[in-house]
Formats: C-alpha cells, sequence, structure tokens
C-alpha cells in the first residue's frame, strides 16, 4: 500500500472549500471552516478524503499543524493519482 506525502497551502475562512492550484511548490486549498481548536485541518483532511474515495483515518496531517503550510500523509492511493483526482496533476 502507497503512502504518498504532499505539502498543502491553507486558506481558512474561505466561502467554500476547494482546490484552486498551485502556490508555489504547495497545492493551495480554500477551507471553509476557522483556523481554531483544529477544525481547519479537520475540513481540510475530510475534503481530501472524500476526493479520494479513501477514508478519514487515511488522510493525516503530519507537519503544519498550527501553519498554513501543511504536510499531508494519504494512505492507500498514488501520488500520480492524488494529483490527477485532486486536479493539479
Amino acid at each position: 500500500m502507497a503512502t504518498t506525502v504532499l505539502t498543502f497551502h491553507v486558506q481558512p475562512r474561505a466561502s467554500a472549500t476547494e482546490i484552486v492550484g498551485w502556490h508555489g511548490d504547495a497545492i493551495k486549498v480554500r477551507v471553509a471552516a476557522p483556523p481554531v481548536d483544529g477544525a481547519a485541518n479537520e475540513a481540510l483532511t475530510r475534503f481530501i478524503a472524500d476526493e479520494l474515495d479513501v477514508s478519514c483515518s487515511a488522510v493525516q496531517v503530519i507537519a503544519g499543524g498550527t501553519s498554513r503550510r501543511k504536510r499531508v500523509a494519504i494512505d492507500g492511493v498514488d501520488g500520480g493519482k492524488v494529483l490527477e483526482v485532486l486536479g493539479v496533476g
């Protein structure tokens, strides 16, 4: 089973949760949740899991929990497939 690690740039308090494109070397994601009590991290992992059709437990923020720039590990999906499904590949 493959584990893919990607960098995301997260913009909280957006009107909708969506992939915007690239922000330097990171995938830019707008999330509707505020950056309070881990709500933005939870919204990000739930959104990625839904988009990739994997369980929420397969997506985990491994670095940058309190930063806009986050490293996210995704279990069970090939890196190329992740980029393709998220529309940034």
